[in-house]
């Protein structure tokens, strides 16, 4: 099956706007990824692992220095490539001022979405993510998980294909996080591809199919969770700390005077 993306030999450098003489970062070094349909891919490393870069690269907002990536078989540089996906950052505002579904309204037409059909969709993605309930509520008396699921309705929207959430549980009590959870299967189970970040090793192995672990910008390891696991005699979350080098420190032993 050809992959719905496919990142090759991914270079993304950029020098600091704060010391000039800092020299050249590289947030991402010679990236090989790809995720077939009706994947959910976890995409895992620590902060500054260049996850983030690397979205960004497949939403257009950063231009690589070398390699490429591809999105449905069509060059991420090119706008049409993004037209069948939606996009859920890791820091999300939306007017506040607004409900649910006045948001949702707003969205739909920036898509161009037929009024009628616009209608039956945000019926639709509210269900989805539990909201009907609270649709006409403004969004600044939602909670922390209510605004997170909001924020995965608006990416629904347009129906697309692909799903690019940025630490979708990020900041949720473990309610959120199983609700959030709960709704990547949900996608999954409806044919969606879902292409996410993480921190919660516990969440991707519960909803992955295979994950990625990078690290100063290269893929370490990628495949299944089991096959992880197996391979190397541990589980995710040990494998995780074993590839980015954490050491505990020896526990300390207090003295009485």
């Amino acid at each position: 099956m050809e992959p719905i993306l496919k990142i090759t030999d991914l270079r993304v450098e950029y020098r600091s706007r704060e010391d000039a003489d800092a020299g050249v970062k590289v947030a991402v070094n010679g990236l090989n990824l790809a995720v077939r349909r009706g994947e959910v891919f976890g995409f895992l490393g620590p902060n500054g692992a260049g996850k983030t870069t690397t979205m960004n690269v497949l939403l257009g907002f950063v231009s690589a220095t070398g390699g490429s990536a591809e999105l449905f078989g069509v060059n991420v540089r090119e706008p049409i490539a993004r037209q069948r996906i939606g996009y859920l950052p890791e820091l999300t505002y939306y007017y506040k001022f607004l409900t649910a579904e006045e948001l949702l309204r707003f969205y739909g037409k920036i898509f161009g979405i037929a009024s009628a059909e616009l209608e039956k969709r945000i019926d639709h993605v509210l269900g989805l993510v539990e909201l009907e309930h609270a649709r006409k509520r403004l969004i600044r008396t939602y909670s922390k998980g209510m605004q997170q699921r909001v924020g995965l309705a608006q990416a629904l929207i347009n129906d697309p294909d692909l799903l690019i959430l940025d630490e979708p549980t990020s900041g949720l009590d473990p309610l959120g996080r199983m609700k959030v959870r709960e709704i990547i299967q949900r996608l999954r189970d409806a044919g969606k591809t879902v292409f996410f970040s993480s921190h919660e090793l516990g969440e991707v192995e519960t909803v992955c199919d295979r994950v990625g672990i990078l690290h100063e910008g290269r893929l370490q390891v990628e495949g299944r969770v089991s096959d992880l696991t197996a391979r190397y005699h541990t589980n995710l979350e040990q494998l995780f700390l074993q590839i980015i080098g954490y050491r505990p420190n020896p526990p300390t032993t207090a003295t009485c005077a």
